[in-house]
């Protein structure tokens, strides 16, 4: 049963640090679109947001959009340590016969 509940723990992190590196690549990709997008202003940018928006409006959306997601990516870094560490913990307190 422990050595079920520890495999369990040890796939718990692996998953949270799978998901950490697709939200940071996920991440990446919107940052550099953001940076290409907003430095070459096209117009077709500005259709997808709706007939009323405008640069000055966009570029401010996008970048807290951003920042709100490199902020959920925190608290996941935080859960991925701790179930590595409590895995690691758990195997050394009873080892594997």
């Amino acid at each position: 049963m422990e050595d079920s509940y520890r495999d369990r723990v040890r796939a718990a992190a692996g998953a949270a640090w799978w998901t950490l590196l697709v939200g940071a690549a996920f991440l990446t990709v919107q940052w550099v679109g953001y940076l290409m997008i907003v430095s070459a202003k096209p117009a077709w940018a500005l259709s997808l947001w709706g007939p009323d928006a405008t640069w000055d409006t966009v570029r401010p959306v996008w970048f807290h959009a951003l920042v709100v997601a490199k902020l959920t990516l925190w608290p996941l870094a935080l859960a991925a340590v701790w179930l590595t560490l409590w895995a690691r913990q758990m195997g050394r307190r009873s080892p594997r016969s």
